[in-house]
């Protein structure tokens, strides 16, 4: 143990192991694994075909397509860190944590999770730029702008979860109680349990959704304001309408992933927290599977590309002459 001053001179307690108490009490919650087994398996094999496609077809090298590949990687990385841990804990009962391996479960899951609503904003970005400068799009979305802002974001998401997040637990006293009421290694139920001092854990946890959340939600919805004006100036319906379907599969990534979510931060705390928690868990592990789903069926280039992955990899036909 260790000693740090404070009023009332509190021994400071780093506990060996957490508890995560997962799924508690919720009957027939087997089925609901199975669930999550179906959707973890759909979202690999779902955003690997979507980086292949996008590896394998040199017509899909442009910057969207970079954006469109960061975002299949941390949605395969995002279910990868949570799901089968969860499964592990729930299925087998290995509820027990250790503290250190506590504390990187959360910086990637929350990295992850960052990182997805960023990838949104990237996109968001290439399409403003598309539609409002058609004729400089090349000029003003290069590769070295899309992986400029891939990398800021990466770094931005790190140093959030690792400094902020992840880093003000280690000042914390765990001489209450080990148990996190909750499926993984989460903030709130984490920070709230501390002995000493947890105003720095409260600010953070008021910070981050809207550093997270808030932040990349209003760029995206100021976009589609700026997007909505330059598609007004379209002299005809029909124009306007083909320039807005290159935005669906993007809109429909954006309702995916911030509906849900926000409605389970809003209205979290009135509802059961089991409730809570299979809610929570569906919105996190839902989008990543979805997206490649999205993409594939309302990205024109993807669709072609697919098709010509198929024509290529059919077995070709030979006529057999018979003497």
């Amino acid at each position: 143990m260790e000693f740090f001053n404070s009023a009332k001179n509190t021994t400071f307690v780093r506990p060996a192991n957490f508890i995560i108490s997962g799924f508690v009490g919720i009957p027939n919650i087997r089925y609901y694994f199975v669930f999550l087994c179906f959707i973890y398996i759909f979202s690999v094999v779902g955003n690997t075909a979507v980086m292949l496609i996008i590896i394998f077809d040199h017509t899909l090298r442009s910057p969207k397509y970079i954006a469109v590949f960061n975002l299949a990687f941390t949605d395969l990385l995002s279910n990868s860190a949570l799901v089968p841990k969860v499964l592990d804990i729930s299925l087998f009962n290995h509820h027990y944590i250790s503290y250190n391996n506590c504390l990187t479960f959360m910086f990637f899951c929350f990295t992850l999770i960052s990182m997805q609503a960023f990838n949104l904003v990237v996109l968001s970005f290439d399409r403003i730029m598309a539609i409002m400068y058609p004729l400089h799009y090349q000029m003003r979305v290069s590769h070295k702008i899309i992986l400029s802002l891939i990398t800021f974001f990466w770094l931005l998401a790190i140093a959030l979860t690792g400094t902020a997040v992840v880093g003000l637990l280690t000042r914390l006293s765990f001489c209450k109680s080990v148990v996190i009421q909750s499926y993984f290694c989460d903030h709130g139920p984490m920070y709230r349990p501390g002995c000493n001092d947890v105003t720095h854990n409260r600010a953070i946890a008021g910070l981050a959704p809207i550093l997270i959340l808030g932040f990349p939600l209003a760029f995206i919805v100021g976009s589609y304001c700026c997007i909505g004006y330059s598609l007004s100036k379209i002299s005809t319906f029909r124009e306007r309408v083909k320039a807005f379907k290159t935005c669906t599969g993007h809109l429909s990534l954006v309702a995916i992933y911030f509906l849900p979510i926000t409605f389970v931060y809003i209205f979290g705390n009135v509802i059961h927290p089991n409730a809570r928690i299979i809610s929570l868990s569906i919105t996190t592990v839902l989008p990543p599977m979805l997206n490649p789903i999205i993409y594939v069926l309302q990205t024109q280039e993807i669709k072609e590309s697919v098709k010509l992955l198929q024509t290529r990899c059919s077995p070709v036909h030979v006529n057999v002459i018979t003497f």
